[in-house]
């Protein structure tokens, strides 16, 4: 079968032929249809060993149910987490970007009538990242909600879910257009130390950005720290965190590690898709093209160009 593996070099990955997967008892196979990119799958492409398949977010249809009875039946039609880091125990998968993927069914699950496969493969690590990270933060009726790289993947799907969830939105990006329209009461070009105090501030950023959001969390706040798009170190007074904001906290958010703690992927990847299906949450796809465009698509991806989700589709022998 076909599938993009990883070069050294530009254009970091190209279309080569691999060995078909075995599934394991708890997995089943999935023609796949639609992968979508984060940055941190393609970041680390040039320092993959040559020829890795790589990948996260898959949506596509199952051809061989898991052998142990457990996951969607033959033909459904899915959406699922195709390949762990060494954080999750037990998971033995392939990468998302191949013609056929075995997938453990616990990272999958079923999609509502209607929606696309291109719709369906944005839902996994930025969906869920954002699903996941509110989750933590609780009930946020009514509260101030802060979303850094709110122009991102994961910020798009937070705007939305946080509004959803009755809370005052303010993002801060560098892109502020369509902000407003997916639920941001507010959108910054960038955080200032002085303001209003916020309840739950979600974290794309790190470094500085991250040293001023521990400067304007609520007392009892939550602070989610779920990326790291800029190199610097995270500095900030501490008597602003434990004098000013007494009982906030910082958490460490990494989402296969959540997963594997929660076991909640397919339970979480059908109520995102439950949402989108109706009209509640938008994937926020910027670009769409086939894979064979992938080189062009990455390199627009890391180089901020892609307003939302880049989205691959597989055209092949599946």
């Amino acid at each position: 079968m076909r599938a993009l593996v990883s070069l050294p070099k530009p254009p970091f990955a190209e279309l080569a032929e691999v060995a078909e997967p075995r599934p394991q008892a708890n997995q089943a196979l999935v023609s796949v249809k639609a992968f979508s990119l984060n940055r941190g799958e393609s970041r680390r492409l040039e320092r993959m060993e040559p020829g890795t398949v790589t990948g996260w977010d898959l949506a596509g249809v199952v051809t061989e149910p898991a052998a142990d009875g457990s996951g969607p039946p033959a033909g459904a039609h899915v959406v699922g987490v195709a390949s762990f880091g060494p954080h999750v125990v037990g998971v033995v998968s392939s990468g998302a970007w191949a013609e056929r993927v075995a997938v453990a069914t616990e990272f999958l699950a079923e999609l509502p009538e209607g929606m696309s496969f291109e719709q369906a493969a944005t839902l996994p690590v930025a969906g869920l990242t954002a699903l996941r990270s509110l989750e933590h933060a609780g009930f946020v009726l009514g509260k101030r909600v802060l979303i850094t790289g709110g122009s991102g993947g994961v910020g798009r799907f937070a705007i939305q879910l946080a509004k959803l969830a009755g809370a005052h939105v303010t993002a801060v990006a560098r892109r502020m257009d369509g902000l407003s329209a997916l639920g941001a009461d507010e959108v910054l070009p960038e955080l200032d130390v002085e303001g209003r105090d916020f309840d739950v501030i979600l974290d794309a950023i790190g470094g500085p950005v991250l040293g001023l959001a521990l400067q304007r969390v609520a007392p009892l706040g939550t602070v989610i720290s779920f990326g790291a798009t800029v190199p610097e170190p995270v500095s900030y007074p501490t008597r602003e965190l434990f004098s000013r904001a007494p009982g906030a906290r910082l958490i460490g958010f990494y989402i296969f590690s959540e997963l594997e703690h929660t076991r909640s992927a397919s339970a979480d990847l059908r109520r995102l898709a439950d949402l989108v299906a109706a009209g509640l949450l938008d994937p926020q796809i910027a670009l769409t093209t086939s894979w064979s465009e992938a080189a062009s698509a990455i390199q627009a991806l890391l180089e901020r160009r892609v307003a939302g989700k880049a989205v691959l589709t597989v055209q092949g022998t599946n």
